[in-house]
């Protein structure tokens, strides 16, 4: 009996060694590979960082006028300023489901529906130091007042009575000009102050963009006087005024300081069509 019982194990001991060398010899399930989709579904990050995520696929719109075609380096904040418009308005004309994420070779509309017959192509420098441009009006909304002092002007078609501008100085009486205009290396005039100075809007207008999302200005506050010029302010120590909000010429918008600057300077740039021109021909006489 015993022997018969070591007979009964030795086959189950075969059957169990076969029965885990089948299951060694059986092809291994390997899980299949997980796409990192992170730069384009990831949290949502500050409305002006560019998505590393693949550029989609050609769109027919590349290169027509009234669209964009997103370049490396580019942001939706500085996309808006350089066309005169709010981003929050070019997220909705392009039906853009996350506004934080846009991609280079992307082609965003800039112009409102309807407007993109009249307006001209949307061309775009680098914007990495603080005396690239941070704003164009749309030229599709867009005229501009000759002036003969300004070569970027005199190729321009007259601003209709309605949309000039009663210019102020963006600070008070004494502030000295720490750097004049240079179409080149300085958009606009860097005013000198003390922290904390009042900064002023030099013309009635609406709060187009306010915050710290553009590199190399800070905090940083553009204004939209009209369909014709926006001014911008840069380097503030602390902003007043939000996006959409209404302000009238001489209020109080921000406070000097030297964000994103080597010093404490206002840096104040007047838009003409979306070209810079020298803010010091249009500010009245101190």
């Amino acid at each position: 009996m015993l022997l018969a019982q070591g007979r009964g194990w030795k086959w189950a001991g075969a059957a169990m060694a076969c029965a885990l060398l089948a299951a060694c010899a059986s092809p291994r399930h390997t899980p299949a590979p997980v796409e990192d989709r992170t730069a384009r579904h990831g949290a949502p990050v500050e409305p002006g960082r560019v998505a590393t995520a693949p550029a989609p696929a050609v769109n027919d719109n590349a290169g027509k006028a009234g669209y964009y075609t997103v370049k490396p380096g580019d942001t939706l904040i500085r996309i808006a300023l350089e066309s005169g418009q709010n981003w929050k308005d070019i997220a909705r004309w392009n039906g853009l489901e996350n506004p934080n994420v846009i991609e280079v070779g992307q082609v965003l509309r800039v112009v409102p529906p309807g407007a993109v017959e009249t307006a001209a192509p949307r061309t775009m420098p680098p914007a990495s130091a603080a005396s690239a441009p941070v704003a164009a009006a749309s030229a599709a909304t867009a005229a501009s007042a000759p002036r003969p002092s300004s070569s970027a002007a005199s190729t321009t078609a007259p601003v209709p009575a309605e949309e000039e501008v009663a210019w102020a100085w963006p600070t008070a009486a004494g502030t000295s000009v720490l750097a004049g205009f240079d179409e080149q290396k300085n958009k606009g005039l860097d005013l000198g102050g003390k922290a904390g100075d009042p900064v002023l809007a030099a013309a009635d207008g609406r709060v187009v963009y306010a915050g710290a999302g553009l590199r190399g200005y800070g905090n940083l506050i553009i204004l939209k006087h009209n369909n014709t010029y926006l001014t911008a302010y840069a380097h503030n120590q602390s902003l007043l005024v939000k996006e959409d909000q209404s302000v009238r010429k001489g209020q109080k918008i921000a406070e000097m300081g030297s964000s994103d600057a080597d010093r404490v300077k206002l840096h104040f740039e007047i838009r003409r069509q979306g070209k810079p021109v020298d803010p010091s021909r249009y500010l009245p006489a101190r």
